[in-house]
């Protein structure tokens, strides 16, 4: 049967349908829990990836492999002789992930079954944490009477070189080293919401209706993200999937696609079959086609979708978490335009936001939309907090002022997308455009903070201010402190970072404050906004003590770490080192990187695409300056885990949520008051006195949108502001009146708060 002639069949058959409708009578009954399932996969992905002794050497493997077919298949082979159903046990972890890879061959599986025990091995469906517990510790006691000579881990020494006594299977060694990066795949944490593995699930159904009506002469199918997550955990259940499976006619492998075998001519040829099938584009936002073809690398996301189990900052009441999600949107010229494709060339579509960020205006000409294809418009990453997106179709007029006429809009709300059949739903705009929008899952993403400039205070807490002073009744004032206030993603101030820098009274005259010494200069944190008039004046401080030999500056944070800053000259890359000590955690350690390094590494295109090509960015030392990558190392992650990034020039910090906020803040502005003295000059702006403005909130907010550089992107926009904050952190990070009031220090500021040299002190004199 011909692709054309195929197509037409499944058009016919399926033309008013969509994923929801489709039954598994239709197609394949699934006699698995796919989502729990799923998400057991996901969690046993992220364990392999995690356990860094299982990757560590080749003989590591070559001995799971061993256990594997020596110990554990005889093992599970006699138990099941027992029962009908898989028995609740589990291997270790070693054993399961070389269980794991060769089911994800069913053919080779189904012969080496055959061959060694002429019966197909099954694996029990155990989703409960609870009871995968018991299985795992019923099977040690089963192993220890079985294999009283053999260990129940995995002990082999890593360190031989030449096992001779050792023989593997070649064919599963190969298949165990194809899946050995497969969690990277899946390791987006979205991928892990129940509502994002209901959509999956479904679409799974949809690819399997498409399969069922595949011949030999078609092309091979190309799976989504999303649906080869379904169908690789479909895979992990032998048994279940022969069953489920057994009326297809030939081999399922023939008709997939996967991995380097792909071609663009499978990828286009199985989104149009989609598309005829049920109307919609095939990708959508989570469950695109990450794959690498004709010489096009697919780009890396502009998020880091950090995984994280725990958020250590719910303790600060202040802190409100920041969710992303991510959004597609993928339009088509109506049918009903066939006929009128020359009279829309005035006519463009405009994206905005419905709440947040109302610069953010992107257009995309109708002209330059498809009709016979779904286009990728629109790919993006926006905060929770926005509440959704909404598209205007518009029509250019002529003449000297260009005005613009509005004909329809279309808006979609991330609640109503979340509660829609496979996170996505449809609009039509105008009678021409045919929308479809798709979102993944809210998850928490990494806290975004920056600290601004605020108003001097006294050892209160109070604003020095004529005002501040009637209102007490001419109480005295005492103590002059630089204030700094911290904003979240949504300009919300969650903490106040305040540094001593003076004492004495200031009643009604003309009295001076004092300046203090350095070790008096403490730096203190205080939950939640100032009130100007009183308030406790901290309770995280940071005080600057006697460095040690060959150290410039040290601190002792109330978080129980020292930090040491020194300036090295006699290395070959010259310059200053942060080092992080805590005694009191010897389980874990603290690395300070300079500049953006791991996940924070800046690429920059190479090629006029701006997207397809990428190599990492030569911007020199001076790009790098003031950016800090803090690295720890544990048990869990002995190769190091990047848990934030901070720039100590302009006060900026993102921490993922199992980082401490407070920590990453006194180590930011205790950084910037060490270097401003070592260098005596004000880099970071500390003599800015005085709350400078920021951008309206909801006008042009840092963070809450942010594009995706896909290839497939119709789309371009060059402002910062729809890029990561540290891609171009002085456009976006940096306050607007900074500049000119460093240029003239003494504008604006009243006599009572202190002259220059008592803030210059330790500074720049």
């Amino acid at each position: 049967m011909s692709d054309a002639r195929y197509a037409t069949e499944i058009s016919g058959s399926m033309s008013s349908r969509s994923l929801s409708e489709i039954s598994e009578v239709e197609t394949f009954r699934l006699s698995v829990n796919l989502v729990s399932a799923a998400r057991r996969n996901i969690g046993f992905l992220r364990t392999v990836a995690e356990s860094q002794w299982l990757h560590e050497s080749p003989i590591v493997i070559v001995e799971a492999i061993r256990r594997y077919e020596e110990l554990w298949m005889p093992l599970i082979s006699d138990l099941t002789v027992q029962s009908k159903t898989p028995p609740l046990v589990l291997p270790p972890l070693d054993i399961e992930w070389v269980w794991f890879c060769h089911s994800l061959n069913p053919v080779n599986y189904r012969k080496y079954c055959a061959s060694r025990f002429s019966k197909l091995i099954g694996k029990p469906a155990i989703f409960d944490e609870e009871n995968e517990d018991y299985a795992l510790m019923r099977c040690g006691e089963i192993w220890e009477r079985r294999y009283p000579s053999e260990s129940f881990e995995n002990e082999i020494d890593s360190d031989l070189e030449d096992p001779v006594d050792i023989v593997t299977n070649e064919d599963l060694l190969f298949e165990v080293k194809k899946q050995r990066n497969l969690c990277k795949k899946f390791s987006v944490p979205y991928m892990n919401e129940i509502v994002y593995l209901i959509a999956a699930k479904q679409r799974y159904k949809g690819f399997l209706f498409l399969l069922q009506r595949s011949t030999d002469g078609c092309s091979p199918l190309v799976p989504t993200l999303d649906i080869l997550l379904m169908w690789i955990t479909h895979q992990s259940y032998p048994t279940v999937y022969a069953e489920d499976l057994k009326e297809m006619e030939g081999d399922i492998w023939s008709l997939v696609s996967v991995g380097e075998l792909v071609n663009k001519k499978e990828v286009e040829e199985t989104q149009k079959l989609w598309d005829r099938a049920f109307e919609q584009p095939y990708e959508k936002a989570g469950a695109e086609l990450a794959l690498d073809f004709d010489g096009v690398a697919s780009v890396n996301p502009p998020v880091h979708w950090a995984v994280s189990d725990v958020d250590v900052n719910t303790k600060y009441k202040a802190m409100t978490p920041r969710f992303l999600l991510e959004v597609c949107l993928s339009v088509r010229l109506s049918s009903r335009m066939k006929a009128m494709h020359e009279d829309i060339k005035c006519n463009f579509l405009c994206l905005k936001m419905v709440r947040c960020h109302r610069e953010l205006k992107m257009e995309n000409l109708i002209s330059d939309i498809c009709l016979d294809s779904w286009q990728k418009a629109w790919h993006l990453c926006g905060e929770f907090g926005t509440r959704g997106l909404m598209l205007e179709l518009r029509h250019r007029g002529g003449g000297f002022f260009k005005r613009c006429k509005l004909l329809d809009t279309a808006t979609f709300l991330w609640n109503d997308l979340l509660r829609a059949p496979s996170l996505a739903l449809a609009r039509e705009v105008g009678d021409q455009v045919r929308i479809v929008a798709s979102i993944t899952p809210p998850v928490q993403a990494p806290y975004l903070l920056k600290c601004v400039p605020d108003r001097v205070t006294d050892d209160s807490g109070a604003m020095i201010s004529d005002v501040i002073l009637r209102m007490n009744r001419y109480r005295p004032q005492e103590g002059r402190w630089l204030s700094r206030t911290v904003l979240d993603h949504a300009g919300r101030e969650c903490f106040v970072v305040r540094i001593r820098v003076g004492g004495g009274l200031w009643r009604r005259g003309d009295e001076t404050p004092s300046a203090v010494k350095w070790e008096d200069r403490i730096i203190e944190i205080r939950e939640g906004s100032w009130s100007y008039v009183a308030d406790s004046i901290g309770r995280a401080p940071a005080t600057p003590k006697e460095p040690p030999e060959k150290c410039q500056a040290a601190w002792n944070f109330s978080t129980g770490d020292e930090l040491l800053i020194s300036w090295e000259s006699s290395t070959s890359v010259p310059g200053l080192r942060f080092t992080l000590i805590n005694e009191m955690s010897p389980d874990s350690s603290v690395k300070l990187l300079r500049g953006r390094k791991m996940q924070y590494q800046v690429r920059k295109a190479s090629n006029k695409t701006n997207s397809s090509h990428e190599e990492q960015s030569e911007d020199g030392e001076e790009d790098e300056d003031g950016f800090i990558t803090f690295v720890r190392f544990n048990e869990d992650n002995p190769n190091g885990r990047a848990t934030a990034l901070l720039n100590w020039k302009l006060l900026a910090v993102e921490l993922l949520p199992d980082e401490d906020t407070v920590l990453i803040l006194l180590l930011c502005i205790s950084i910037l008051r060490s270097v401003s003295e070592m260098r005596k000059e004000d880099l970071g702006n500390l003599l800015i006195r005085r709350r400078l403005k920021e951008s309206k909130l909801g006008a042009r907010d840092w963070g809450s949108v942010i594009l995706h550089p896909s290839p497939l992107s119709s789309s371009t926009n060059s402002s910062p502001y729809l890029q990561p904050w540290h891609w171009n952190p002085e456009a976006v990070m940096a306050s607007e009146r900074a500049d000119l009031i460093t240029r003239q220090p003494g504008f604006g500021y009243s006599p009572v708060e202190g002259g220059d040299k008592l803030f210059k002190r330790g500074i720049i004199t």
